[in-house]
């Protein structure tokens, strides 16, 4: 199956810092695929999407996406300046202008109908998130990516912001790349899962990144949470894990 971004060998450097914020770093994800980026703070996990993305200078490397490829992008932090009157209507067409038909629709696939209206202040942090995933849905992407999508939820909303984009992936049929610190339900919502820590320590299924050795080592007693909980759920085979240096993303390319 075609990579809608594949990535080889990319490295990425600050002009600030001695060793590179990422090295030789492999990935890809295909269509309605969910891979979820976990790693510790300061292992590049942002950085790693904004080179996918094409924002930042590749030290080494390439990526390559596929022909107009349409990215949903929920960012780590929004500000909204309190002081300036916004609804939830006007956020929804920067930058680009959508009709209120497609707002409204898209405020409903993320279950948070009815708040044209609302000024963004207003919003609690879960029907902020939502509003947010409404706008990246609006141009009907083939990849949505998602960049710590639930800081300042509680567990509740957690889990729930999780469910919807499980069901999104379902309707719709869209890739997602999530970057994330919430293990143990990013765990049970991921197809594949990439830790990060500069490099590529280890990459699976859930289950299995969830046993490897550098996965434990990374977040300690919080992995064994995620390691518990897929012995719970899953009694099945899965594919092999992939641990230390990567040899490549599974690219297919057209020509």
């Amino acid at each position: 199956m075609t990579s809608l971004i594949c990535a080889t060998d990319v490295s990425v450097s600050h002009a600030d810092a001695d060793l590179p914020v990422l090295s030789h770093v492999d990935f890809h994800i295909v269509p309605a695929e969910i891979v979820t980026v976990v790693g510790p703070n300061g292992s590049g996990k942002s950085t790693l999407v904004r080179a996918l993305l094409g924002h930042v200078a590749l030290a080494t490397g390439r990526v390559q996406r596929a022909p107009a490829l349409r990215i949903g992008y929920v960012p780590q932090r929004v500000h909204i300046e309190r002081a300036m009157p916004m609804t939830v209507r006007r956020f929804l067409s920067l930058p680009r202008r959508v009709s209120d038909a497609q707002a409204s629709a898209a405020l409903e696939r993320t279950g948070v109908p009815g708040l044209e209206g609302r000024q963004i202040t207003a919003l609690s942090g879960g029907q902020f998130q939502r509003v947010l995933l409404a706008r990246a849905l609006l141009n009907d992407p083939q990849l949505l990516v998602l960049d710590e999508p639930t800081q300042g939820l509680d567990q509740p909303g957690i889990v729930a912001f999780y469910k919807l984009i499980e069901e999104v992936r379902a309707e719709t049929g869209v890739a997602v790349l999530m970057v994330s610190h919430d293990l143990l339900v990013v765990m049970r919502a991921s197809d594949r899962v990439v830790c990060l820590n500069g490099h590529v320590c280890c990459e699976g299924t859930p289950q299995v990144v969830s046993a490897a050795p550098a996965y434990r080592a990374m977040f300690g007693a919080e992995s064994q949470g995620t390691l518990a909980l897929y012995q719970h759920h899953h009694d099945h085979d899965h594919d092999h894990v992939a641990e230390g240096h990567s040899h490549g993303p599974a690219c297919a390319h057209t020509h």
